[in-house]
């Protein structure tokens, strides 16, 4: 037991054996070679089997100052981050609270999804959209934490977006210094874009494709490498253009384009983050957004989830 009355847990990192750095694959596809450009898969997706992609690189350093106490953190319905949390209590052996938005699917069978937190040991606490909005606000999140029965547990916010989650992601930009021109993400809380552009090189751009509506991710990664670093860090744009509708949707349009990414490369594609990236990188590259020449590279931050 440690000096603060947490249970020890072991390393985060040598506990769960990721594979680091991750892999850097270029492939070869008609619709870049056409305009001079070559593409890099930064495949994050194989960090670990469990806690793929950005989802390791932003969960590890707040597991390590969770100095094993429980965590409680917040997401919807489709969340990868709390998937990933929920392994990873599982894995090092942590209870975990996951606060889901949206009351009325409290009395809904468990989409799969939500099935695997549940089957991870993740105990599941829905909230009202209302009081979701307001999870930030210390009251609010005292009363979540008093309804949700987890007083005293270590509070990990949406996304696992907070200072620790960028700084661990600055390691992603670090491992692919001189490597490319251009490196894409798709953001959802934009921790992971905050962290890459501060690690990479004064001659390289982060761009980032939002999959969610709104056009409010650019005051809030300023303000996340504010908190990790404080001031901006590294030559960083967004290009919102590519959400098809918002989070978690899709379209057929989106669909056939994974399918047909599929085939060419046989990587399964997932949808709602990574399938949106790559079809605007086709888009911005064939509008001629990046010159002959370029390196671009794509991080793959998740994969679809196992049956």
């Amino acid at each position: 037991m440690s000096d603060n009355g947490r249970v020890s847990s072991p390393d985060p990192t040598s506990a769960l054996h990721p594979r680091l750095p991750s892999p850097l694959q270029e492939i070869v596809d008609d619709r870049f070679a056409q305009h001079g450009v070559r593409l890099l898969l930064k495949r994050d997706d194989l960090i670990h089997p469990r806690l793929v992609g950005n989802k390791w690189r932003k969960l590890v350093p707040n597991l390590t100052a969770a100095a094993g106490s429980s965590l409680l953190t917040f997401g919807g319905a489709y969340s990868n981050h709390l998937r990933a949390t929920a392994a990873a209590g599982r894995l090092l052996g942590l209870s975990t609270v996951g606060v889901v938005r949206g009351q009325e699917l409290a009395d809904r069978p468990l989409n799969p999804s939500l099935a695997r937190c549940a089957a991870d040991g993740m105990r599941l606490h829905f909230v009202d959209r209302s009081t979701y909005r307001h999870k930030s606000d210390p009251a609010t999140l005292a009363a979540v934490l008093r309804a949700a029965d987890a007083e005293g547990a270590y509070v990990v916010p949406e996304g696992g977006s907070n200072a620790l989650a960028v700084r661990g992601c600055r390691e992603l930009g670090a491992e692919l210094r001189g490597r490319a021109d251009v490196v894409a993400v798709a953001c959802g809380t934009g921790g992971t874009l905050a962290g890459l552009a501060a690690g990479l090189g004064p001659d390289q751009r982060a761009l980032g494709i939002p999959v969610l509506k709104g056009g409010f991710l650019e005051e809030e990664i300023r303000r996340l490498q504010e908190s990790a670093f404080g001031c901006r860090r590294g030559h960083w744009d967004l290009d919102d253009r590519f959400h098809f509708g918002g989070y978690a949707r899709t379209t057929p349009v989106l669909d056939a384009f994974a399918v047909d990414f599929e085939s060419r490369h046989g990587l399964r594609v997932e949808r709602l983050y990574v399938a949106k990236m790559l079809y605007g990188l086709v888009s911005l590259t064939e509008e001629g957004a990046f010159p002959r020449g370029t390196t671009l590279a794509a991080v793959i931050t998740g994969s679809p989830l196992p049956v």
